[in-house]
């Protein structure tokens, strides 16, 4: 038996009910107000000023602030102290004023490598294998550095540090005050090794030391100049991709080669006569 209502109709017909249910399962349960509501007018009348933030927010604010900033006094005036880099090495240790010291980690992680190196390969932070044997780069990704290091002829050339000393929780990247609590301690350690140049290890690491936004692809390869925050030493710095990345993506290894051949390249290109 045919419908009596038009097959146009009855297509109307099924296309409402099915945007009814539609917004029936969205949660739409009303379709009209109660009141006619004259939006034109609600739109013109004037708006209520937002009321102003509470103190306790500015305070809550300030306080990270006031925290970093006297973390970094705390590590200036530990920096100093140390007069070669075994004192360091204690002085990072004794350090309380980064919060990664208390988040996990079982060891403060310094550095490994020649004392007077002539480059210093800076990273991001440790991992759990240099949280537990208490050395940057220890782990698959330090093993896979080393070999590129001596593939590139830079085998005993090279001191190893991070941005900060502690691995952070889960493994993630450490934050721009984390590395900032540990900048003068870090600066410490370059002004001791006297490097004549640094690999930046990371796109954390490129961003913290140089002071810059764009991230690690963009910057790799390039070479920048970094300034100790007294502008008392400047090295000319590269940035380049962490092996940890070359790990997950090999066919990026070619790239962080390439970078590794630029820097020994100018690292043993005859000096100009004066």
């Amino acid at each position: 038996m045919q419908s009596a209502i038009p097959v146009t109709v009855q297509t109307q017909h099924d296309a409402a009910l099915s945007l009814l249910a539609f917004w029936a399962s969205a949660g739409v349960d009303a379709c009209l107000l109660d009141e006619p509501v004259d939006r034109i007018a609600v739109s013109a009348r004037p708006q209520r000023p937002l009321p102003p933030p509470p103190r306790a927010v500015a305070t809550q604010a300030a306080e990270p602030a006031a925290a970093v900033a006297g973390a970094m006094e705390e590590a200036r005036r530990l920096a100093a102290a140390a007069p070669d880099l075994v004192a360091l090495a204690q002085a990072i240790a004794a350090f309380d004023g980064c919060t990664l010291k208390s988040q996990g980690a079982r060891q403060a992680v310094f550095a490994r490598g020649a004392a007077d190196a002539p480059v210093m390969i800076i990273g991001e932070g440790p991992g759990p294998d240099e949280d537990a044997q208490g050395a940057p780069f220890v782990g698959r990704a330090g093993q896979l550095l080393d070999r590129m290091l001596k593939a590139a002829g830079l085998d005993g050339r090279v001191f190893i540090t991070n941005t900060v000393f502690w691995r952070p929780p889960g493994n993630r990247t450490p934050s721009p005050t984390e590395q900032l609590a540990c900048a003068p301690l870090l600066a410490r350690a370059i002004q001791l090794v006297q490097p004549k140049m640094l690999l930046l290890v990371g796109g954390a690491a490129a961003k913290s030391m140089l002071k810059r936004d764009e991230g690690i692809l963009a910057m790799r390869g390039r070479w920048f100049d970094w300034r100790s925050e007294d502008e008392s030493l400047s090295l000319p710095a590269l940035p380049t991709l962490h092996p940890a990345f070359l790990l997950r993506q090999p066919g990026a290894k070619k790239r962080a080669w390439q970078d590794l051949l630029t820097l020994t390249e100018r690292l043993d290109r005859p000096s100009r006569p004066d």
